[in-house]
């Protein structure tokens, strides 16, 4: 006969197993661009399909000139993003100018899209202090180098919005290695708290730099660790933009009605390495899995899809890739004709109010930018 705390160890990893199966992943388009889940279909327009993969398509070209361009010097930290593009653009396709973004280090996509300059973001991959300088209008922050501080600051910034009445959602971005962070863990459960109007994604490419998820937790899904906050999580095909997107836009519906945050996780891949800052993908990434995931490469995807129904054609793509190379050539000019940043620059961005011991400090820095 079994003891009773055997029998109470049983029901526990029982528990825990019916947890785990309601997590299932949310996919409309597979690998062939075929739809498998005609319900969860979101409503959008022919022409708003053709935007969203123009954007995809834009975004590709900007990750490969800006990797050419951190090699030649021209930028300076640049975390690469192909193979994210669904789960970047689809996200942001399903929010409102009004809502606001608190991205990670890679979020960088998500920030021009939402209305930030491109010669702007190239000044912040730069440390230029302009590149921070985000317009007015545009609800973004620069980018979060700290893991996963972004989901605290995401928190306080929806429980503002719900305070002040807003009817727009604050979203936040990391990785399967943010999800270990602290701050992730507080800003899910505070939002939770106080039915904030926030969204939490974590884009799990499967190795932050170079830790396999498995041994980042030991739970099935990072979806399922919303719970703990008492909040409503879903793992989403994250190479799918239509099962991203309406996922986002569901959460965005039920944030703004009063029904607080919602915890997404997006199954995903970075073709690249963690940064162009050294890191080496071969040393911990197989060739094989490499293969496995570009068969599900976003872009073909949608490609295949949007050309069944007759919305997408070689010729649009080239223009759009043509257009990028444009843009990104004019940006680049207009980021190196900056003014270059100065020492007095970063003081008087840094304090309201100079500190009496840097004062003196200041007007030496002064007299000799002076000259």
């Amino acid at each position: 006969m079994a003891s009773k705390a055997t029998k109470a160890k049983f029901d526990v990893k029982q528990q825990l197993a019916n947890v785990e199966d309601q997590f299932q992943t949310l996919q409309i388009l597979n690998e062939e661009g075929e739809v498998v889940n005609e319900a969860a279909m979101p409503d959008l327009t022919d022409e708003q399909l053709q935007e969203l993969m123009k954007r995809m398509v834009y975004t590709r070209i900007l990750d490969q000139r800006s990797i050419s361009l951190n090699r030649q010097g021209r930028l300076g930290f640049y975390a690469p993003t192909a193979g994210q593009e669904a789960s970047q653009l689809a996200s942001q396709f399903a929010l409102e100018k009004e809502d606001f973004i608190l991205p990670g280090y890679r979020d960088v996509p998500q920030l021009i899209w939402h209305g930030l300059p491109l010669h702007q973001a190239f000044l912040f991959s730069r440390g230029h202090f302009e590149g921070n300088n985000i317009p007015q209008g545009v609800n973004v922050i620069s980018p979060q180098i700290i893991i996963g501080a972004q989901y605290i600051q995401c928190a306080g910034v929806a429980l503002g919005m719900k305070k002040n009445g807003a009817k727009s959602v604050a979203i936040t971005y990391t990785g399967d290695g943010g999800a270990s962070q602290g701050d992730f863990y507080e800003g899910i459960n505070f939002a939770g708290a106080f039915k904030a109007p926030a969204i939490f994604i974590v884009q799990n490419n499967r190795f932050a730099i170079s830790t396999p998820v498995e041994k980042q937790s030991a739970a099935k899904t990072i979806a399922q660790k919303a719970v703990a906050a008492g909040i409503p999580g879903i793992q989403v095909d994250g190479m799918d933009p239509l099962a991203v997107y309406a996922a986002v836009r569901d959460a965005r519906e039920r944030a703004v009605n009063g029904e607080g945050p919602t915890l997404i996780e997006t199954l995903t891949y970075r073709y690249g390495p963690h940064t162009m800052a050294g890191d080496d993908p071969t040393r911990y990434r197989t060739a094989d899995l490499d293969s496995e995931w570009e068969k599900k490469d976003p872009l073909v995807r949608f490609r295949k899809f949007l050309e069944k129904k007759s919305l997408w054609t070689e010729e649009k793509e080239n223009e759009v890739i043509e257009k990028a190379k444009e843009d990104i050539k004019e940006a680049i000019a207009k980021a190196d004709a900056a003014p270059k940043q100065k020492v007095t620059d970063l003081m008087n961005n840094m304090f309201e109010e100079m500190p009496s011991n840097l004062k003196e400090q200041y007007e030496i820095y002064k007299e000799k930018e002076s000259k």
